[in-house]
Parts: structure tokens; sequence; C-alpha cells
């Protein structure tokens, strides 16, 4: 299996779930649950639990919350590196749910992360680390800065990225490093930022996002059709109605788990495609970013299980 390199965001999910549909303006019952996430955490746990090798470098700070984070690491088999801030909160994201597990807003506090200069990440000792890793997993929660030193670096290394784009806010930030990525996963109102278009038909993602040198694109819709690009072409799938339905948060990190993994097996883009879909699905029937019991026989087994998604011809 693969060493891995995870750079960026592990902090605090908090997720509020509301006991009956939303009324704005009003109070509205429900409850709380706290577990750690973060985009490059969840795909970071989700490839550890595949079997890969993974260690982890993020930012947080000296406080319960970054020990909560430092657990979930052990208990994914992940090598935990943190930039530990002694004297700064830990980042949060907290978000509000629907009954059926569909977002409703999110809050995220993340200003520590942006105060890690590219110096704080390009020392000699993580230089090592990145020259001995196969991929280079990292999140746009990190400042653009370092972000395009570490995705530069890890190119003159002959090491591919795989980029997760985060939010609409954030995704900006890997504008400079998009020659240099393997990959970069979004979902479309990420994609319409870092374009800035919206594409008519998930079909024309490519035609927006290649002239600005990425080579390889992940973007999901939510419910609707999941579309990967790269150089030989475009595969674009309708995912099979999922019938139940817990949580939606980390579903787009388990969909580019899933592609990472089948990139790094020598699989297809269909495949690749297919194992992500199969990969979110079985993330969003369970409450929390990510599944604990995930293992490579779990995977197989849904996507043996798994009805086969519905190509969408170009």
């Amino acid at each position: 299996m693969a060493r891995i390199l995870a750079i960026g965001g592990a902090h605090i999910d908090r997720t509020g779930r509301l006991a009956a549909p939303h009324r704005p303006g009003a109070s509205n019952p429900g409850f709380w649950q706290s577990e750690a996430g973060g985009g490059v955490f969840n795909a970071a746990r989700n490839l550890s639990r595949l079997g890969h090798q993974v260690t982890l470098v993020a930012p947080r700070g000296g406080d319960a919350a970054a020990d909560e984070v430092t657990r979930a690491a052990a208990d994914a088999g992940i090598e935990d590196c943190p930039l530990t801030f002694l004297d700064r909160a830990t980042p949060s994201y907290s978000a509000i749910l629907e009954p059926d597990g569909n977002l409703i807003t999110a809050l995220a506090d993340m200003a520590l992360y942006d105060q890690v200069p590219a110096r704080r990440l390009m020392t000699a000792r993580l230089h090592k680390r990145l020259a001995s890793a196969d991929l280079l997993l990292a999140d746009a929660n990190l400042p653009e800065d370092a972000l395009y030193a570490l995705s530069k670096t890890a190119a003159g290394h002959g090491i591919p990225v795989a980029a997760i784009a985060v939010s609409p806010a954030k995704v900006v930030r890997w504008h400079r490093s998009l020659p240099h990525l393997a990959l970069l996963a979004m979902n479309a109102a990420e994609a319409a930022t870092l374009s800035g278009s919206p594409a008519e038909d998930p079909r024309n993602w490519s035609d927006l996002l290649s002239p600005l040198g990425l080579c390889c694109g992940l973007i999901s819709a939510g419910a609707g059709p999941v579309m990967a690009f790269d150089d030989s072409g475009v595969t674009l799938l309708a995912s099979p109605p999922l019938g139940s339905l817990a949580d939606v948060t980390g579903a787009g990190d388990a969909l580019a788990s899933g592609f990472v993994d089948g990139l790094l097996a020598g699989g297809t883009r269909e495949n690749n495609l297919i194992r992500g879909i199969a990969l979110a699905r079985l993330t969003a029937t369970v409450r929390g970013p990510v599944r604990p019991d995930l293992s490579p026989h779990l995977l197989a087994q849904a996507l043996a299980a798994m009805p086969k998604p519905t190509p969408i011809h170009t």
C-alpha cells in the first residue's frame, strides 16, 4: 500500500441535528454531537483504514479539542505529527442538519490555519517526509502560499498531489498550484468559484478547468451526477438512489478518498469514480464524517452490492 503524507485541516466537527424540519428565525429542538473532522483528516482516516500508511501534519491548539484529534488519529492508525500552537484554540466546524441529514448551514471557526506560513511547513524534517511519500494529500484550509510551496516541492520530487477544495471561499487558494496537482476534488459550487463560471452542463467542467492548468478533477453535485476528467477524457455517472441517509458530513471527503484509493492502485477513471461513490454512500449511511468500521473488505462488499452507476455519455 502507499505512503501518504496528509497536510491540512484536522479539527472538531460539531453537528446539530433538528428534531423537526427547520423553522427559520425560531428556536428549533434538536441535539448536538461532536467528533474530530476536517477535510484532509477525514480523507486520511479513510485511506488509513483502507490499508495505506498515513502521516498527518495538521495545526491545532493546546486544548482538550486537540487531544480529541490526537485520539482520533491514533484510533485510525495514523502517525500524528501536529503543528501545535499552545496559546490558540483548535479550529472547529459547526453544522446544523435537517432531520433527514441534509445541511441547513454551517460555521467554520478556522482562524488558526491562517497562521501557518510556508516556512513553518517547509522544514528539513517535512522535506524528508515528503520525499519518501508516494502521495501528498492536502486541503485548502492552509494559506495559499503554503499550499503553493507544498505542491511545487512535491511536484519537484515527482510526487503526485491530491487536493481537496474544502469550500467555495477557500478553493481559490489552489489556483496557483493547479498545474502541480494530480487531482482536485470539489463540488459544483467550488468548481464554479474556481473557474469563474458555472457549467451549464456538468460535462463542460473540463472545458472550464483544464485551461487553468488542472489535469484531473473530481466534481460532485449533492445527489446529482458525479464527474471526473483527466487528459484522456470525461466520465459522468449518476449514482444509484440511496435508501437511508444519516449524515452528509464527510461524504465529499469519502468520495475523494475512494477515488484516490483507486488512483493509487492504478484503476481506470470510471472505476475510481465508482469506488469513490461507493465509499461516499457508505459514509452517508452513518452519523459522523467517517466510518470507524471502514476496511478494504467492507468497501469491497459495498462495491459488489451497489447497483452500477448510470453513465451519462458525452
